[in-house]
This record gives C-alpha cells, sequence and structure tokens, in this order.
C-alpha cells in the first residue's frame, strides 16, 4: 500500500487535496500532519475520517522527533505546510519564516534521512514579485516583495539545493492564486463573499486594479497531484489559469452573485509592498497533459454557493480570534476610506 504523507493537509489545499486523493480508489494510506493553527481547521477533513485509508496527527513540521515517528516508510511528501497570508506576514513575520523556512528544512533533512523517493514542494507564483507585462516563466529569478512570498522563495531554495547538493529527488510547483471552498475567511475571496452576505463593507486596496491569475483550487489540485506523479524530479512547474482578473472585477462580481448593496463596495489605503500583477506561462504543466477544468464564472458560482450554504463554518471562525486580527487590518483604513460605492 503506497504510503502518502500530506503536510498541511486540514488547511484549505491541503484539505481539498486530501479529499481529490481519497476519491481514488487506489491502495493507498494518506496521513495528514497539520498543526492545526488558526488555518487549519480539521472541520476541513472531518467527513473524510471514516476512510480507513485516512490517518491524521496533529504535529509541527518543525518537530524533528515527531517526524522521526510517521516518515519511516513513506513514498512521497506532498508539503503544504506553510503561514500564507500576506497580510499577516506584514504584521508578523516570524512565524512564516519559522514554518515556511524551518519547517521545510527539517522535512528535507528527514527525507534524505528515510530515502524517500519523492518530495513535493507547494509553492506559490508570489515568489517571482511583480510583472507588469508578458508571464513569469519558471527559468526567471525571484524577487519576491512581502515577507510570505520571501519565506516562501528561501523555502524553495532550499529544496533546490537539497536536490543540488544531495540528489533529494524533489520537485516544486508554484500556483496562482487560488479560491473555492473551505478557503479561511481572512483571503480576499471568501473575506468579500462573507463580508458582502453579512452586509459589511468590501474593503478595496488601493484603487483595485491589482490583477491576479484565478486557478480554481480542485484544478491546482489535478496539476499537483501530476506533478507528484509525473514531473521530472529537480523541475519546478508554474500552475496558472489564464484567468487574470482585477480586483475591483472580482469585488463587483461578487456584489452581483450575492445581490449585495453597491454602496459595501470600500476603497481603503493600499498594504505595503503590494504587488501589481501576477501572471506565469503554464506550458510546461500544460506539457504533462494539465489544463484547467473549471473557469472562472463557473467556479466563483460554485465558490458563492459553498458559502451560502455553509455559513456555519465561516461564522464560527469570523466570531473568534479573527475578530482582533479584522479589526487590526481593516477598521481603521475603512474609517478613513477613500471612495465608498466606487463606480
Amino acid at each position: 500500500m503506497k504510503k502518502i504523507i500530506v503536510t498541511g493537509g486540514a488547511g484549505f489545499i491541503g484539505s481539498n487535496f486530501v479529499r481529490m486523493l481519497l476519491k481514488k480508489k487506489a491502495r493507498q494510506k494518506v496521513t495528514v500532519l497539520d498543526k492545526l493553527t488558526y488555518a487549519g481547521n480539521l472541520d476541513n477533513i472531518s467527513d473524510l475520517m471514516k476512510d480507513r485509508r485516512l490517518e491524521f496527527i496533529k504535529g509541527d513540521i518543525c518537530n524533528a522527533r515527531l517526524l522521526d515517528s510517521i516518515l519511516p516508510g513513506t513514498d512521497i511528501i506532498y508539503n503544504f505546510a506553510a503561514e500564507t497570508h500576506v497580510d499577516r506576514s506584514i504584521l508578523e513575520a516570524g512565524s512564516f519564516v519559522k514554518t515556511d523556512v524551518v519547517g521545510t528544512y527539517t522535512l528535507l533533512q528527514k527525507t534524505l534521512k528515510y530515502s524517500i523517493p519523492r518530495f513535493v514542494q507547494i509553492s506559490t507564483d508570489e515568489v517571482y514579485g511583480s510583472i507588469l507585462k508578458g508571464k513569469f516563466r519558471e527559468t526567471d529569478p525571484m524577487l519576491p516583495n512581502s515577507p510570505y512570498s520571501a519565506s516562501k522563495a528561501a523555502a524553495d531554495m532550499l529544496v533546490r539545493s537539497f536536490h543540488k547538493t544531495y540528489g533529494l529527488p524533489a520537485v516544486i510547483t508554484r500556483s496562482s492564486n487560488n479560491y473555492g471552498p473551505n478557503q479561511h475567511p481572512e483571503k480576499f475571496i471568501p473575506l468579500f463573499l462573507t463580508n458582502a452576505i453579512e452586509g459589511k463593507p468590501l474593503p478595496l486596496y488601493g484603487d483595485g486594479k491589482n490583477i491576479r491569475d484565478w486557478v480554481y483550487v480542485e484544478d491546482n489540485c489535478r496539476a499537483i497531484e501530476l506533478v507528484g506523479r509525473s514531473g521530472k524530479t529537480g523541475e519546478i512547474y508554474n500552475i496558472g489559469a489564464g484567468e487574470e482578473k482585477t480586483n475591483l472585477y472580482i469585488a463587483r462580481k461578487i456584489i452581483e452573485i450575492t445581490g449585495a448593496d453597491k454602496s459595501l463596495l470600500t476603497l481603503i489605503s493600499d498594504r505595503p509592498g503590494h504587488d501589481r500583477r501576477y501572471a506565469v506561462c503554464t506550458r510546461k504543466i500544460s506539457r504533462l497533459g494539465w489544463k484547467k477544468k473549471v473557469g472562472f464564472s463557473e467556479g466563483m458560482q460554485k465558490t458563492a454557493r459553498w458559502y451560502i450554504d455553509n455559513e456555519k463554518w465561516w461564522k464560527s471562525i469570523k466570531e473568534g480570534a479573527f475578530k482582533r486580527y479584522y479589526s487590526r487590518m481593516y477598521s481603521r483604513r475603512i474609517d478613513t476610506s477613500v471612495k465608498k460605492g466606487t463606480e
């Protein structure tokens, strides 16, 4: 039976990835290792716990002794474990360095120790920085502009160095922005969806014209699994859907889908180091046979429906410590907003 370790498997992308794996009828044991920080939520995989092929372990990837107890005999590691939210990295960068850099280093050490045949590092297009024209290729230099993207870039460099120096059998995926079910409401799309449902302001940074390429989470999960199975050792694979949208466009789309009042849209002061545009070339992953299945319009409808149908899930999050974070990030900006109900 194939043994698969998914670190960060109770988080947004990780939980969707675990769900995808378990839909397969393959003989496999999937072990989820998750620290269950604020972004890790056991409810994301609670309905999967009846599957005997799934094992959950609460723990930190920085814990070398714990890794010694669970990694022997592993066939593949998918490292989703990370601190991921740019806004939080601006407020407090230390936890990002610890998890994203030190945690990845610890995993790499143990991968070598136990001769694990495959290591898949889940990264982000944000490591490249901002690009106004064209698209980033996997060979382009990394120029991260936030503590989050810098920590992920550092992790990528560690993975590359372990491959080059020790022959560690690793591959790296760098996806564009994900959206879909189970995404923490601190993130742009779920924050705006849930605020719109609640009739609260939609706090849009700057002029709202920052551009991102949006890939539906299930499409990204398929790409990651394909790279883990068929990607060339030592290589990097960009993953994107070619769905470039301004944040302003998405905010308006959310208002349209939810029927919220247009006056909720509120332009606020921009955040530091806010990249203008991300875009990645996906020819390499396409040559492996991957292409998106879910377009942005369909994906947004599915995502909105999930948040409408799962109000209990996100309200419990927004009623907790999230309130303090939200107040720190947005309350003052909203009170001194540049413009409300922008045309």
